[in-house]
């Protein structure tokens, strides 16, 4: 289901390209597999979810903004701003500002469309507000490892 939630900041739209047996949805997490973006989801476990989400903070690309069906293999739109904000599903908890977020998990899969609290170390996003109580959406900030205003520590150059 497409569920691209922006709610502002500044958008920093890249095209990249999608092989034509990937399906992505407006709103997954994508990273850059070579040249092509995948969803979270199609990223390999490594041994257990911390050790999994630090591997794909080194290759996590944004937001997609289109999606791509089975057979299509047309660029798509992904946003690698740091700037931008965005409402994602959560892993129901309270959350303060600036909590460092990854990819939940299910049965050993990353999920593409929902974030739960990381190590800051393998962190692509931070809660970009404070709840009172257990949530299970929350605007949150991206960090792109293909951004070097961002703050991914895999972003710099050279």
């Amino acid at each position: 289901m497409n569920k691209l939630r922006f709610r502002s900041g500044q958008v920093h739209l890249r095209k990249v390209r999608v092989d034509a047996n990937t399906v992505i949805e407006a709103g997954d997490l994508v990273w850059l597999d070579t040249d092509d973006a995948k969803p979270a989801s199609a990223f390999a476990w490594t041994t257990n979810l911390a050790t999994t989400q630090g591997n794909f903070a080194a290759k996590f690309l944004g937001v997609a903004h289109q999606p791509s069906a089975a057979g299509e293999t047309a660029p798509i739109s992904v946003d690698v701003s740091p700037d931008s904000v965005y409402e994602f599903d959560v892993a129901s908890a309270a959350y303060e500002l600036g909590t460092p977020l990854g990819p939940d998990e299910n049965t050993s899969t990353l999920m593409s469309k929902q974030l739960e609290t990381a190590v800051a170390a393998a962190a692509i996003a931070r809660a970009a507000e404070f709840t009172l109580a257990s949530v299970g959406t929350l605007r949150v900030t991206f960090a792109s490892a293909w951004h070097t205003s961002s703050a991914n520590v895999n972003a710099a150059i050279g």
